[in-house]
């Protein structure tokens, strides 16, 4: 169901085009730079979102909805407010995302074509936020996921990722002695995630931490409450089959390691990832005096819809 109405979204987006815009937001499924993102400030291939019409930006809102949860969504046009208060502008009273001066970093595309059937995507690109969504048959991948915000409180005490924060503290802040000793590996966080933006994600890269399987049953619910706030981002089917993978996969070998300080506030730099066979996730707040979010979810096995793809390909060969 998601994945026609998906099909079907891409598609009105596309006939409500002048060519020019089109020539901008297509590109083919197999291009050079598939894989290439980043969440850093600056221009990305794609069409802006600045350069749609009011009708144009609700019909491309409706695809990228189809692709996130209600939270996720929000969190991701939450990004664009947050932008517009790193820029000093008063944040407007239009959505941020039909607001001029908050979308002429995000970019658009639409990789293959999603009249075919063949495997397609789309993407949404900026400054903080890198959103890919690959739809191969009947199954849509939802990784690279990367959601930032500069700043993480802003001004008026209004706080974004939140939970991304809050969660993490609890779980640490549950864990005794011992575990504590096992989960936090370094007094010292990183500048920024440990897998950046590359094509694909190193999971040695990560710390090892403590084990979901050496935590009480407690600490498990607050594990499992924090990486559903990564997996949550996505529509809730592709959400559900990620915590599938995950149990299949022993989801007691998934881990939590933390670096850096202890307390929360900022100032207090502090950092997190969460790791499992196919699956990971990081967080920091380290930058301008630890008030600059960065997260993001991974997948070994799923990001770009490799799997998905190699499942595909093996079929019709």
């Amino acid at each position: 169901m998601v994945v026609e109405q998906t099909r079907h979204a891409a598609i009105d987006l596309l006939q409500s085009l002048r060519p020019a815009q089109r020539s901008l937001i297509e590109a083919p499924f197999d291009t050079p730079d598939h894989q290439e993102w980043t969440y850093l400030p600056g221009l990305r291939p794609g069409l802006p979102l600045s350069g749609l019409d009011p009708d144009q930006q609700q019909l491309a809102l409706n695809l990228i909805a189809l692709g996130l949860s209600e939270r996720g969504l929000t969190d991701s046009l939450a990004v664009l407010e947050a932008e517009v208060i790193l820029r000093g502008h008063p944040v407007p009273e239009t959505p941020y995302w039909q607001d001029s001066a908050a979308t002429p970093g995000y970019f658009l595309r639409i990789l293959g074509d999603p009249t075919s059937f063949e495997p397609w995507a789309w993407r949404l690109n900026g400054h903080h936020l890198a959103i890919h969504v690959t739809v191969v048959g009947a199954a849509i991948s939802f990784t690279p996921s990367f959601i930032g915000s500069n700043p993480a409180t802003a001004p008026d005490g209004r706080r974004f990722l939140a939970a991304e924060h809050d969660l993490g503290f609890q779980l640490l802040h549950a864990l005794d002695d011992s575990q504590r000793a096992v989960a936090v590996v370094s007094p010292d966080a990183p500048d920024d995630i440990l897998t950046r933006h590359d094509p694909v994600a190193d999971p040695a890269l990560l710390h090892r931490g403590l084990a979901y399987g050496d935590m009480t049953a407690e600490q498990r619910q607050l594990l499992s409450l924090l990486v559903g706030q990564y997996v949550g981002r996505a529509a809730g089917p592709i959400g559900l089959l990620t915590w599938q993978d995950l149990t299949e996969q022993g989801i007691e070998n998934l881990t939590f390691a933390w670096t850096g300080e202890t307390t929360p506030g900022i100032g207090h730099r502090h950092y997190y990832s969460l790791a499992a066979p196919t699956f990971l996730a990081e967080y920091d707040n380290t930058q301008d005096n630890a008030n600059h979010i960065h997260s993001v979810w991974r997948s070994h096995r799923s990001d770009w819809g490799t799997d998905l793809l190699a499942a595909h390909y093996a079929q019709h060969r």
